[in-house]
């Protein structure tokens, strides 16, 4: 059983600790342990209950009927009030709670409503991709074990791949062509599986190496295929020094590609980048990007 601290549950459920606080002390919502300090340790369940009870009060219900709720109650409301066709935030919040629990069925409940209410691509904009860089700050941050990390990545890929799978393969020769890949220290690769989703769905030939290429191998790769578009994701930690090394080496190697550029480490980006290389935010982005390219 995980440990939280009380702004871990603030970042995990975007309820500011002092509320946390007050929610403790007027309506005993939860009960956390406490060190000889007097700081507050929480548990997992405490955790997947502020998360039910945060999705609930900003569906506007009084946190003193709430409080009142057992874990069950709370778990059917929620899904009386989530509107897959609008209501994101709360479904993201109870993707964090699948994973905490390593519950599938809540996962494929939560994920197969949203894609059957918006399709498969709005989800992907507004559900998965924006859950996945929330996993990436929770990553950073200490606040998930790399158990519950690897369990909802592990499911949210095999949703990528079937419908990666499912779009026509692109046979024109002709065909503008995209390398996705990842360095050699990043193993997170559902953001370079949405680009692969989205660049695919476009009509462009996607060369797709996946996690840990080493340059000369990615090199030589591009050597045959020529690609007019190079992408990569840092989610990892990387220091500033050691990125700009890399991005320079990208660069030298694809002086007639253009480079994207993706993931939370690009915050670290403090440096000028030639006119190439392009930081792509997120997913939408990454779309209205390729429309440039015919």
């Amino acid at each position: 059983m995980s440990s939280y601290s009380i702004k871990d549950l603030e970042r995990l459920t975007n309820v500011k600790a002092h509320t946390i606080r007050i929610w403790e002390k007027r309506y005993g919502i939860v009960d956390p342990d406490r060190s000889e300090t007097n700081i507050r340790h929480y548990t997992d369940d405490d955790l997947k209950r502020l998360l039910n009870i945060s999705i609930l009060n900003r569906h506007g219900l009084k946190i003193s009927k709430i409080a009142c709720m057992s874990n069950c109650e709370l778990n059917q409301k929620i899904i009386e009030v989530i509107r897959p066709e609008s209501d994101y935030l709360s479904q993201i919040e109870s993707l964090v709670v699948a994973m905490i629990e390593l519950n599938e069925d809540r996962f494929e409940r939560i994920l197969n409503q949203s894609i059957i209410k918006i399709g498969f691509e709005d989800s992907l904009y507004h559900v998965i991709y924006p859950f996945f860089e929330k996993i990436g700050v929770l990553w950073q941050t200490g606040t998930i074990n790399p158990a519950q990390e690897h369990f909802i990545s592990n499911l949210i890929r095999m949703k990528m791949c079937v419908a990666i799978d499912s779009l026509p393969a692109v046979h024109d020769p002709a065909a503008l062509r995209i390398i996705l890949f990842l360095p050699e220290w990043e193993l997170h690769e559902i953001g370079l599986l949405t680009y692969y989703y989205l660049a695919k769905k476009h009509g462009i030939k996607v060369i797709y190496l996946g996690q840990n290429v080493p340059v000369q191998d990615l090199f030589s790769v591009a050597q045959t295929v020529d690609p007019k578009i190079v992408s990569t994701y840092f989610i990892s930690a990387v220091s500033s020094a050691d990125l700009k090394k890399y991005v320079e080496i990208l660069h030298n190697h694809f002086s007639s590609a253009d480079i994207f550029l993706s993931g939370i480490q690009t915050a670290n980006i403090n440096f000028e980048l030639p006119d190439h290389v392009k930081i792509v935010p997120s997913a939408l982005e990454f779309k209205r990007l390729l429309k440039y390219y015919g």
